[in-house]
């Protein structure tokens, strides 16, 4: 599943027994809450690899400077005021210089972004967990995508005091030491250490997502679901798919 060659050297190269459980267990409860919510559940949503293709397309056009979703106004709120239906769910990083609505150039309601500095997912607790399962369980995802970047702040952290035995200060201490064991795994292997590091966080991640219960392994194992990762290059703007 990948792209068309002359496509993947610039742009996004982006290359699950029972049926999902939140079919008949999630579903019904997860509707009831997003009513509550004001957020009706999302309908029958396109493929994993329609997405995919979608936001392949979208990074080559931020790439060659072809944007078709230059600007937002409330005009362009008011379609989705009553409900959104997401084509993909990212785990980014807080990182000021990633805006995956931009550099996938996509409009308003297509991305469900959940936002977290190092975008780890293995120990980062309820709130992005419980974000991913909601994207899954209620808004009716095929795709989650885990997006590292180049030059990650918080992975360079991690790699700094690997072998500290000082704290950092306050939770940012917690945040580096989820990041540390992506840093171990990448040490003594050929190439650069950082973007060793970058890309085996983003792999921990992903293969936390598809063994993750209740909602998101059973979505993956039943084919219902795909998670991918990548990495963005500041410099150039390409999202590159993880194997």
């Amino acid at each position: 599943m990948s792209l068309p060659s002359s496509t993947s050297r610039r742009g996004f190269i982006l290359s699950s027994g029972a049926a999902l459980l939140a079919s008949t267990i999630y579903y019904p409860t997860s509707a009831a809450w997003a009513a509550g919510a004001d957020e009706p559940p999302g309908p029958p949503q396109i493929s994993a690899d329609e997405a995919i293709r979608r936001l392949a397309e979208g990074n080559r056009r931020f790439v060659d400077g072809k944007i078709t979703h230059p600007g937002r106004t409330p005009a362009d709120f008011q379609p989705l005021a009553q409900g959104q239906y997401p084509i993909a769910a990212i785990i980014s990083c807080a990182d000021s210089r990633v805006a995956p609505e931009i550099l996938f150039d996509q409009g308003i309601g297509d991305l469900f972004i959940i936002r977290i500095a190092g975008n780890y997912v293995d120990g980062a607790g309820p709130a992005v967990k419980g974000s991913v399962e909601y994207s899954v369980a209620v808004l009716n995802v095929p795709l989650i995508a885990v997006l590292g970047h180049s030059q990650c702040g918080a992975v360079k952290s991690a790699i700094q005091h690997l072998h500290d035995h000082n704290a950092l200060p306050g939770a940012i201490n917690d945040l580096v030491k989820q990041l540390k064991p992506a840093v171990l795994e990448s040490e003594g292997k050929p190439g650069d250490l950082l973007e060793n590091a970058i890309e085996a966080n983003v792999r921990r991640g992903v293969a936390k997502l598809n063994t993750l219960e209740p909602v998101v392994g059973p979505a993956v194992k039943s084919g219902r679901i795909k998670v991918v990762g990548g990495v963005y290059d500041l410099a150039t703007g390409t999202v590159r798919m993880l194997a």
